[in-house]
């Protein structure tokens, strides 16, 4: 149950109403972002929610129970503050959202009606679509360790505790003809073999992708000795001649490769002498009957 501040149940009740749509979005860098569908800015609790960005949402469904209520934000890429580019780099990826019902002539009556993060964003020409998921949604993430092969860290982190920083594990380059924004020619990794960035990640310290990272798919070295390196996706602005970045190792997360490339097998988070299908499955087997008549257990 909502409780309204004074004044909103009577003005609610009213014959006419000046009620709009207030969003509040907290991108991951603290990064604090309004806006309205009303057709002027609105403000309060010091954010000023910008009337100029086309914002448009859908029904709140919601339900009892622990299923996930949503909604859907459709918007036009016209605020100076929401850029495409901005959207395609990841920068509102699971950003904190408060949803409010706002008396536009009397911002002090407003109530917030849904709190949660955005999802799933899909870009168009000039336009998004944004998925706004409730706290409900947490509850159906998987959390937990996976009995598995493979290791469930990720290469770097704490509980893998192998430092990227050493100069075995990073390089500097510097792009010297490009393809695309996701394929590249690089100097400066001469010293590195093939694919030691595979799986990896590279983050550019220059150009219009400047403070931007990006997971590596392939580093090759082509036939002319050029260090080749190709993204899994493209970066949103331009990869040009000069930009230089910083590129880290990659791990496929088995044993070997924990134990051979980082030297750090003690610390590997997958179980490698784990069982298979086959043995899991397997049963003896009768063999042959012996001479005397008597059979024989085959493994």
């Amino acid at each position: 149950m909502k409780t309204l501040p004074p004044g909103f149940q009577a003005h609610l009740d009213g014959a006419a109403t000046t009620v709009c749509w207030c969003w509040k979005l907290v991108r991951a860098d603290a990064t604090v972002l309004g806006f309205t569908d009303h057709d002027r800015d609105i403000s309060f609790d010091g954010v000023v929610y910008e009337a100029a960005s086309g914002f448009q949402a859908s029904e709140i469904d919601s339900s009892i129970g622990l299923n996930v209520d949503d909604l859907d934000v459709d918007g036009a890429l016209q605020s100076g503050r929401l850029s495409e580019s901005e959207l395609a780099a990841g920068a509102f990826d699971n950003a904190q959202v408060e949803i409010f019902a706002v008396n536009w002539q009397s911002p002090d009556q407003r109530v917030l009606l849904r709190k949660g993060h955005l999802g799933e964003i899909s870009r168009g020409r000039g336009a998004f679509s944004a998925e706004v998921r409730g706290l409900a949604d947490q509850l159906n993430q998987p959390f937990g360790r996976i009995y598995q092969f493979s290791c469930d860290a990720d290469v770097g982190d704490t509980r893998c505790g192998v430092d990227l920083e050493q100069a075995a594990f990073k390089g500097q380059g510097t792009v010297a003809t490009s393809d695309d924004n996701a394929r590249f020619a690089a100097s400066g990794l001469s010293g590195f073999a093939d694919q030691w960035f595979q799986r990896g990640k590279i983050t550019w310290v220059s150009g219009a992708n400047a403070g931007r990272s990006m997971e590596v798919k392939s580093q090759v070295i082509d036939a002319a000795g050029n260090q080749i390196v190709e993204l899994w996706q493209p970066m949103s602005e331009a990869v040009a001649p000069g930009d230089q970045f910083d590129i880290r190792a990659g791990c496929d997360k088995q044993f070997s490769t924990c134990r051979d490339k980082f030297a750090n097998g003690v610390n590997f988070r997958g179980f490698p002498l784990m069982p298979g299908n086959d043995f899991a499955i397997s049963y003896p087997n009768r063999g042959d009957a012996d001479n005397d008549g008597s059979s024989r257990l085959a493994g």
